[in-house]
């Protein structure tokens, strides 16, 4: 136990349960002594909320309770008292219709765990996805002392001595399929090699991207992001994220002291420069907010406009997280773009942003490169608006064809995900690979829950030709191992009404991405003789969670939040019970 002063002591939150001598600090006490507890860990020392997302529906978090054992040797080590909890365990891979959906009721479950149980700070374990925005919010909403620590990423995936990414090769493969480049016994053989241990997505996609957040942001460790789920590192990072927070609870360092507008800029910043995921955009606008910090697309699109992509990782490059892990990690790549962070944003451990990673060094440059030098000229978020998208859509530059940054092409439309299936492999589709596709009623209403198809597989007959990108337009997420010219979070959405219900195929679509435009070549008349004879879109979700979600989900521009969880509330004490 460290020896240094606990003003706090016996004054804290916690202390409202455990410290009372009357019948309710009795009851409060008495039954959690029947786990074991002698009497004096409720001497009024810093109690440690562990929300644990392991679940075995969720293979990213596989080895999550060997996480939560090292972080709670080192909460006991500070002097706290940790004590688990668990949290919905949002899996990606696993979950239908999406994930996304239930982003925001882990979120809801986080937060009323949080708001309910008398814990003073707490330590949030996350990796897969949507676990970590939706811990994240949740904890916001409460404004306690938080650190987060990422499960990590797998090992890399080999097939046939390739390096092969999870998330990436699985649509690189497919389309391989469909082109009738590599059969289904090759296609089903390297199921085993893609994935090799425990651990989340080890290509920069939207799990290793939100870890990159968490560590850029401030809410972590240095070097959090990229040590490897397997890698005994981790699990020290484990540790000290549990002596940590004790010392976070001491002094005060609460997550609005944290989460500030010049913490979400350098994660704005560090997006572009590592080829983040454009699920980067939607996670972090709910999470700010959810802490009334004002951002917004315009900011996203300012701050990476001029950032370069150095890092080489799938899907935008080839190497993988352990390999980044290996060259440097998270610290390196902000050494090198240290001219445009806020340098003095202050982190979990007391010291600011430049601190930690002031003296952090590059170990392999063909895996971050330098920032004169970058890997790519564009790594940051494009914000396109128009009379398709006026509240705007986004792109990735560092993953699309420079070729079609500038294109215009004949729409050919599909009303929605089943209507993509149905007629994307059909040989007399009228399609070539100088049109446009559009794909609607897959956002956050349409779907529900705002799925990961806007990066749509090319026809048959395209891929045959040996095209591997056609531009495409959706109201859709997209995986962040993802890849392509695909334009994403059209909003507003066409089932809310947005303009991109009204296009029709043979429609022609202009797409200019340095200007930052996305235009539909139909006059305005036509375009409210269309509106005038649209049907309404009508949710099937008529109960329950999903039922709430429809009903009160904001637009992808402002983080698909449900409206009414929006703006930080902070955590005052629950009425007791009696």
């Amino acid at each position: 136990m460290t020896d240094r002063p606990d003003p706090m002591k016996g004054k804290r939150r916690s202390s409202q349960w455990y410290g009372k001598i009357d019948k309710d600090g009795y009851a409060h006490r008495s039954w959690m002594k029947n786990q074991g507890f002698p009497a004096e860990v409720f001497d009024g020392r810093p109690i440690i909320g562990i929300a644990n997302t392991f679940s075995e529906f969720n293979p990213c978090h596989g080895h999550f309770r060997k996480i939560c054992e090292h972080v709670k040797r080192g909460v006991w080590e500070a002097g706290g008292f940790p004590l688990e909890f668990p949290v919905f365990s949002n899996s990606e891979s696993q979950l239908r219709p999406t994930s996304m959906l239930y982003r925001n009721l882990a979120s809801m479950d986080v937060e009323e765990a949080i708001r309910g149980l008398p814990m003073d700070g707490v330590v949030l374990l996350v990796g897969c996805d949507k676990t970590t925005p939706a811990l994240l919010m949740g904890a916001s909403s409460c404004d306690l002392p938080t650190i987060c620590v990422s499960g990590g990423p797998m090992l890399n995936g080999y097939y046939k001595g390739e390096k092969i990414g999870s998330g990436t090769h699985v649509w690189k493969f497919s389309e391989a399929v469909r082109a009738g480049e590599m059969s289904i016994e090759a296609f089903m053989s390297a199921e085993q090699d893609n994935h090799r241990s425990a651990g989340h997505c080890m290509t920069m996609g939207t799990a290793s991207t939100m870890a990159s957040m968490v560590e850029s942001l401030g809410v972590s460790l240095p070097a959090n992001a990229g040590i490897p789920a397997v890698d005994s590192r981790r699990y020290v990072l484990a540790h000290m994220s549990g002596k940590r927070i004790v010392d976070m609870v001491i002094e005060d360092l609460r997550l609005s002291k944290i989460l500030t507008k010049d913490a979400f800029e350098n994660a704005m910043v560090t997006n572009g420069a590592i080829g983040g995921s454009t699920n980067a955009v939607i996670h972090l606008q709910a999470i700010a907010g959810r802490l009334g910090v004002d951002i917004g697309l315009d900011d996203w699109d300012r701050l990476g406009k001029d950032m370069p992509c150095l890092v080489n990782l799938m899907p935008s490059g080839e190497h993988l997280m352990e390999d980044f892990y290996y060259a440097g990690g998270l610290p390196a790549v902000l050494r090198e773009i240290g001219d445009s962070l806020h340098k003095d944003a202050i982190t979990a451990n007391g010291k600011t942003i430049w601190e930690n990673v002031k003296d952090a060094e590059c170990y392999n440059r063909d895996v971050i490169f330098p920032l004169k030098e970058p890997f790519k000229p564009n790594g940051g978020i494009a914000v396109l608006r128009g009379n398709i998208t006026p509240d705007g859509a986004i792109l990735k530059p560092s993953a699309a064809t420079p070729e079609l940054m500038v294109h215009t092409g004949r729409a050919v439309v599909f009303e929605d995900i089943d209507d993509y299936k149905a007629r994307i492999d059909d040989e007399d589709l009228d399609i070539d690979e100088t049109c446009i596709m559009v794909l609607k009623n897959c956002g956050p209403i349409g779907y529900p829950g705002m799925a990961e198809v806007g990066n749509m597989g090319l026809p048959p007959k395209v891929l045959r030709k040996g095209i591997t990108d056609m531009i495409r337009i959706s109201d859709a997420r997209m995986s962040g191992t993802a890849y392509g010219t695909v334009i994403l979070h059209g909003a507003p959405e066409a089932a809310a009404g947005g303009p991109l219900s009204l296009v029709q195929s043979g429609d022609m679509i202009e797409v200019d991405v340095p200007n930052r435009r996305l235009h539909l070549d139909v006059s305005d008349a036509e375009l409210e003789k269309r509106r005038a004879t649209r049907a309404a879109f009508k949710s099937p979700y008529d109960r329950g969670y999903s039922k709430l979600y429809v009903e009160t989900v904001n637009q992808a521009d402002k983080g698909a939040d449900l409206d009414f969880l929006v703006g930080n509330s902070g955590t005052p004490l629950m009425r007791e019970s009696h």
